[in-house]
């Protein structure tokens, strides 16, 4: 089949496999964005993991057509950005002043500016093999440096023994993810798409032994007490769960809790 291009019968359908569990990915903060919608309010959480995400959507998008031969890694990249732009947008029209300042600040710095240097100097600078090897480097890079951030979530729960704010079914389908698109990248012999899925393999792997853990946890006393200092003036909070997607990209859930119900939850271990 002409669609295949160089892959694979097995490349082909990792990465179809791939595209689509990476798909459903991108769409699970829906019903964040829908809520957000229906309440005209952004209430608090950040727009930072979202630019990080089409930064990256866009640079492996650029890796993709300047590699050739990659269609898998164009569809799902392309898809992404489109998907991330239009929660941007969203979050843009209903978050406050100040924030709707930053997250502007932020994208043209991160997804202006940086990649307009990185397109000046890959198409200017470097030529041919050189150009693929450093743009795929480039990627790598910024996927790696994104793992940090769901280790705070990890923290959290080995902190508190609880993996209240740790869903199972997401940690599952983004190592399924990892292992797809890691494979991919091996069957393709395309290091720098295998390595940011190894970590994401690990990372998810490392969540899913902490659930499996800690499932039939509680909370330490003292962290209790600190808790319900922090919510008991305040009807609702957000509880942001950080994760890493597809290829690399961090993501926060923000989770509306009512918190009472966390009081209420809280007091069973006291």
């Amino acid at each position: 089949m002409a669609i295949m291009g160089s892959h694979s019968p097995l490349a082909f359908a990792f990465g179809i496999l791939g595209n689509i569990i990476s798909f459903l990915v991108f769409l699970a903060p829906l019903p964040t964005f829908y809520s957000i919608y229906k309440k005209k309010s952004t209430e608090g959480f950040q727009s930072l993991p979202y630019l990080v995400a089409l930064f990256s959507c866009v640079l492996w998008l650029y890796y993709a057509l300047v590699k050739k031969d990659a269609l898998l890694l164009i569809t799902i990249n392309s898809s992404g950005c489109v998907i991330e732009i239009i929660y941007i947008i969203v979050y843009l029209i209903y978050a406050p002043k100040n924030a709707r300042i930053l997250t502007i600040k932020l994208f043209m710095a991160m997804n202006v500016a940086s990649f307009a240097l990185i397109l000046f100097v890959t198409q200017f600078a470097l030529y041919g093999s050189l150009r693929v090897k450093v743009l795929g480097w480039i990627c790598v890079s910024i996927s790696v440096s994104v793992f940090a951030a769901p280790l705070s979530i990890v923290a959290q729960v080995i902190r508190t023994k609880s993996v209240q704010f740790m869903p199972f079914n997401l940690s599952f389908f983004l190592t399924l993810s990892a292992i797809m698109w890691f494979t991919y990248g091996l069957l393709l012999k395309d290091i720098c798409i295998a390595i940011p899925n190894v970590l994401g393999f690990a990372l998810g792997l490392l969540q899913m032994l902490l659930y499996a853990f800690y499932r039939n946890g509680g909370v330490k006393k003292e962290v209790v007490t600190e808790e319900k200092e922090q919510v008991i003036d305040q009807p609702m909070k957000n509880i942001n769960i950080v994760v890493v997607k597809p290829l690399g990209t961090s993501e926060i859930f923000p989770i509306p809790v009512n918190a009472n119900v966390v009081v209420e939850e809280l007091n069973q271990y006291v």
